[in-house]
């Protein structure tokens, strides 16, 4: 028979390893947003017993709620340097089953993202052994990389405009000429050293 001492660590241990289940099992959901200033990780922790909700945000915690009776609803916060909203909804699905979506400034991600692919290009290049991305804006020409608003210089040249910035020591832009297509309207092409860089699908 085992001493009271051994079923005390026993039960400890237990204790420690369920504690620990609970804690990874909180986390239900996790999305990956594409913003100008970067690609930023959300995770969202539920406790379905407690009612406890945690958003991180790249790691960081920006919500923490940790009782709540009403299981179901909403939680709002803002993602990147632009301070994008973001907003987590919470739905009963059946018993105890829930589901998560996330909206980006009240669009489903989905919706945002294929709004995104219009309304911006990306390239990812490696300059010295470094990465970076590269985000046009095509509705404000801003231009964004790794996280960073550039100061960028724009100029008509003969077959469309040109908005000039630099990565380091590295002479970059990004060229804006007319497809001749009403469809395909504008045609934006990133060049860094005299090199054309190809446009990254997000």
């Amino acid at each position: 028979m085992a001493s009271r001492e051994e079923i005390t660590v026993c039960e400890d241990e237990v204790r420690s390893l369920y504690s620990h289940l609970e804690k990874m099992t909180d986390l239900v959901a996790v999305w990956e947003v594409a913003l100008s200033d970067g690609v930023h990780k959300i995770e969202f922790e539920h406790g379905t017993t407690s009612g406890k909700r945690v958003v991180y945000v790249d790691g960081k915690e920006e919500i923490r709620k940790e009782w709540m009776f009403k299981l179901v609803g909403k939680e709002t916060f803002t993602v990147g340097a632009a301070k994008t909203k973001a907003t987590i909804n919470i739905d009963a699905v059946s018993g105890f089953a829930y589901e998560y979506t996330l909206e980006i400034n009240g669009k489903s991600l989905k919706k945002y993202m294929e709004n995104r692919s219009k309304t911006t290009n990306t390239w990812v290049l490696s300059l010295g052994g470094a990465d970076y991305r590269v985000v046009l804006e095509k509705d404000t020409m801003d231009v964004w990389c790794n996280g960073q608003k550039m100061e960028t210089a724009g100029e008509f040249v003969e077959d469309g405009t040109e908005t000039h910035f630099s990565v380091g020591d590295h002479s970059c832009c990004i060229k804006a000429v007319s497809s001749g297509k009403r469809k395909e309207g504008i045609i934006h092409t990133l060049i860094v050293d005299d090199r054309e860089i190809p446009e990254t699908v997000e």
